[in-house]
């Protein structure tokens, strides 16, 4: 609001005041009224219900204009949501149109040094004096009839030979300053020079080393290197953009030759967390803005169409990204945290798994397939309903890290018809059984590790076998006994096989069993090999041996003596 000043109008001969008048604008509904009247009281009631009057116009302006900006709003919010839910419908298309290969060059640092490298500070510079000038005094009449010209001329001579001295004085002295000054700027601007191209070089160097770190890289993925084919992996997956739909998480490992088997633990979107708003509606008459959310039906199918994009979308760029054949096969688990809502707490359980070749998948054309129904057909694992969060057993579940794995023995190779192998030691005993299944699983690019005896937890070996129907982890005890073994070493596997979530256990003994340990066995998943079974496994492989009890009984005994 403007408001102007109040001015008076008088009659003509100037002795009386005809009207008062004064000019409002309403700056911002852009209007403008004068307002006059002939006495001041009857110019404030008008002013006044003008004021009101305009009021109520700003009012009405600004409730249109909220109603204008909201319904804006709300169709913004609609659209954004819209995006959304189209983005989680398309996270399979998204990777159909892109090379998921590395660019190997792309990721080296090309970045031209910015750094300073001429010294800005200017060089010194240096005013001179002005030389002084013989003045030439004036000599009067008087002084020619006195005789004073030539002491004036004398006197002025004097002034000047002393002004030009003290010139010299001055002048030497400021050129040696200026010539200090100029040594100290040459010795700073060669300092500073010299730090430049120092730092110059240093940042060539440090993107020299940075450069030829992925060189290296690059050579050592081709070559197979495991170490290197996992930070390929991890340069693919982080180079899949999911439009911040959810923070992406995994870990990684790989099996080399035979195998040559990726592994990945991937977090999948939380279902709480996903997006779950269709439309926003404002409706002007009465303000109010109403939310269209996903039924919980809608919801429940938003997360399963999600997550198995998200996998075959993850099996296709490593697949694809394998330009050097490292990847026979890729193992994928899909583990989703959620809150439990009987306790309240965070869950995390792996809801779908599986392990596929990389022949099987690219015979797949994955732009014409249902996700859903492309998982299912690779053997994959999973509740019928990925929403349900409901927990299941992965294909293969694998801890390389288990720091309960000691090195490798070689025993099998001296073994002879004269072995009694029911006499030796203990650890050569465990040793030899983590030999023989490590043959066994070859085949399929499985691997046996031995743990230590004095931690093992129950566990003298931990084998993973990559078979997709009967491998997964499997906890093998060996049992170098010379009488039938009981009910309670197989209790024993079963409880060491619940607490390490193995698919299977083996228990391997160089004696029989007694009826309650097979009846114990039954329909579990253990096996039960004895003295027998192992000899012929001995054959299978090409090593012979021989189980003694009798005469490992007295062998032990006088070891024990």
């Amino acid at each position: 609001m403007k408001v102007g000043e109040i001015e008076a109008k008088w009659s003509a001969n100037g002795q009386r005041i005809l009207r008062y008048s004064i000019d409002f604008w309403q700056t911002e509904l852009g209007i403008h009224k004068q307002v006059s009247a002939p006495e001041i009281y009857l110019l404030e009631i008008k002013v006044g219900e003008l004021l009101e009057r305009w009021d109520k116009l700003a009012d009405d302006h600004y409730r249109k204009s909220q109603l204008a900006a909201s319904k804006e709003a709300c169709d913004a919010m609609s659209a954004e949501a819209g995006a959304k839910l189209a983005a989680v419908s398309n996270i399979l298309e998204w990777t159909f149109g892109r090379n998921d290969r590395v660019d190997w060059e792309k990721l080296k640092d090309r970045s031209i040094y910015t750094g300073p490298m001429s010294y800005a500070v200017p060089k010194p510079s240096r005013k001179p004096f002005d030389e002084p000038v013989l003045l030439v005094p004036h000599i009067s009449f008087w002084d020619v009839v006195f005789g004073r010209r030539a002491r004036k001329q004398e006197k002025a001579r004097a002034l000047y030979e002393a002004d030009k001295e003290d010139w010299k004085r001055k002048t030497e002295e400021a050129i040696a300053l200026h010539n200090t000054k100029v040594d100290e700027w040459r010795q700073a601007k060669e300092q500073y020079e010299v730090e430049c191209k120092q730092k110059h070089n240093e940042f060539i160097a440090a993107q020299d080393a940075a450069n030829a770190k992925i060189d290296q890289l690059a050579r050592d993925v081709k070559a197979g290197d495991p170490r290197a084919v996992i930070e390929h992996a991890s340069l693919v997956l982080d180079a899949s953009d999911y439009g911040g739909l959810f923070e992406k998480s995994y870990e990684l490992d790989y099996h080399a030759a035979p195998a040559q088997m990726l592994q990945i633990e991937y977090e999948l979107p939380s279902l709480d967390r996903m997006p779950t708003l269709k439309s926003v509606k404002f409706t002007p008459s009465t303000g109010e803005v109403k939310e269209t959310h996903l039924s919980e039906r809608e919801q429940k199918a938003y997360f399963d169409s999600a997550c198995y994009q998200i996998c075959l979308r993850t099996l296709h760029e490593l697949f694809e990204a394998d330009e050097h054949g490292n990847l026979k096969a890729i193992l994928f688990n899909g583990f989703s945290t959620s809150v439990n809502r009987a306790t309240g707490k965070d869950t995390r359980s792996c809801i779908m798994s599986v392990l596929v070749t990389k022949s099987e998948f690219e015979q797949i054309d994955l732009a014409r397939v249902d996700p859903k129904a492309c998982f299912k057909s690779l053997k994959g694992v999973s509740a019928s309903s990925l929403a349900a969060l409901a927990p299941i057993a992965p294909v293969m579940e694998m801890n390389k890290q288990d720091k309960r794995f000691i090195d490798a023995k070689e025993i099998i190779a001296g073994l002879d018809n004269a072995t009694n192998i029911a006499a030796m030691d203990w650890g050569d005993f465990e040793h030899l059984i983590r030999e023989l299944f490590e043959k066994e699983f070859a085949s399929r690019g499985g691997e046996v590790k031995i743990t230590q005896a004095s931690s093992d937890g129950g566990v003298d070996a931990v084998a993973f076998d990559p078979d997709p129907i009967t491998g997964g982890k499997i906890i093998i005890q060996a049992k170098r006994y010379t009488k039938t073994v009981g009910v309670s070493a197989v209790r024993d596997l079963y409880g060491t096989l619940q607490h390490e979530g193995a698919s299977r256990g083996i228990l391997i003994s160089t004696a029989d069993y007694g009826p309650d340990a097979h009846q114990f066995a039954s329909g579990k998943p253990i096996s039960l090999f004895t003295g027998s079974h192992l000899l012929h496994l001995l054959q299978k492989h090409g090593y012979n041996a021989k189980i003694d009890l009798q005469a490992a009984r007295k062998e032990l005994n006088l070891r024990n003596s």
